[in-house]
């Protein structure tokens, strides 16, 4: 959370279940086949499982949640009894004090106690892990040992520029490149769309590294992002997205909406992490926008913006 107070978003203002329906089914015609619930935090989001359903019985090859699980011990059965197919928790420190300083709560039991409720519940598992230099960087091996006591692939992530609730440093970067000389390992092949390049260890366990920093992926990114109030953006550092609630709620027709959405995503040049490379490192200028390509993801977000 931010460490000023945080605006909540009039009720009013957020989609429907019914809405976000609505405009799913605009997605998939045009080509998506994978859903994850964000956030914020997604597991604020009331009565949350409902909306689960409503997606699962959609023609969807993946639907995944991501939450800092404080909730989801209490959620975690119900979400998969709805039809959630798995979930990724964030969890960047297995030191309670630590856990403080990052976040700001005192939830780190919550968060340990939600991955085990997610396990038990059948749930397959993921964990993401913000490697930050001189804070958590001398617990790349435990955090992989605890992923591979419950099941679940550990992916490391470099420290992103997005601005907001922290101030970003380049010298709290843990590099791709330094994660690899802590943890070796040879690289999986792997579908170029997916963001994290996974890696097996000697004793088969495998972990993913997620480089948006020092190896940023802009070019073959397939994710569109529609907010909790509608805000179609095609890009995670986008400043300004496209308002899909005002013409849904104003009767637009299926494919005046699908028009929409397409010639937003045809026409798009976001380049984001790329953008912050290239002022920072002065690299070569960035490559043209791609079209929308095999199984688009899109990532709702349930709560804030």
């Amino acid at each position: 959370m931010p460490e000023e107070d945080y605006v909540w978003l009039p009720n009013a203002e957020i989609l429907s279940f019914e809405e976000v329906s609505a405009l799913v089914d605009r997605f998939i015609a045009l080509g998506v086949r994978k859903v994850r619930l964000t956030g914020g935090e997604p597991l604020l989001r009331r009565d949350l499982p409902e909306l689960v359903k409503l997606l699962a019985s959609k023609p969807l090859e993946d639907l995944a949640l991501t939450t800092n699980g404080v909730l989801l011990e209490q959620q975690a059965s119900a979400l998969r009894e709805a039809g959630l197919h798995r979930v990724t928790v964030s969890l960047d420190t297995l030191k309670p004090a630590r856990f403080v300083a990052l976040t700001r709560r005192d939830a780190h039991a919550k968060v340990l106690a939600g991955i085990e409720a997610a396990r038990s519940a059948g749930l397959p598992l993921k964990l993401d892990c913000v490697a930050l230099k001189g804070l958590n960087d001398d617990e790349l091996k435990p955090l992989l040992d605890f992923g591979a006591a419950h099941g679940a692939e550990v992916r490391f992530i470099e420290y992103m520029d997005v601005g907001g609730a922290t101030l970003w440093s380049r010298a709290q970067v843990l590099s791709r490149a330094e994660i690899l000389a802590q943890l070796g390992g040879v690289p999986v092949v792997e579908d170029r769309w997916a963001p994290a390049e996974r890696f097996r260890l000697p004793d088969g366990r495998i972990y993913g590294i997620i480089a948006s920093t020092t190896a940023p992926f802009c070019r073959t990114c397939d994710r569109a992002r529609l907010t909790a109030d509608g805000m179609f953006f095609t890009c995670l550092y986008a400043k300004t997205g496209v308002d899909l609630k005002r013409p849904l709620r104003a009767g637009a027709s299926d494919g005046e909406l699908e028009a929409l959405v397409r010639g937003v995503w045809t026409k798009r040049s976001d380049r984001g992490a790329e953008e912050r490379l290239k002022l920072r490192e002065q690299r070569a200028p960035l490559l043209p926008a791609d079209e929308l390509q095999k199984d688009p993801h899109l990532e709702m977000h349930t709560r804030g913006g």
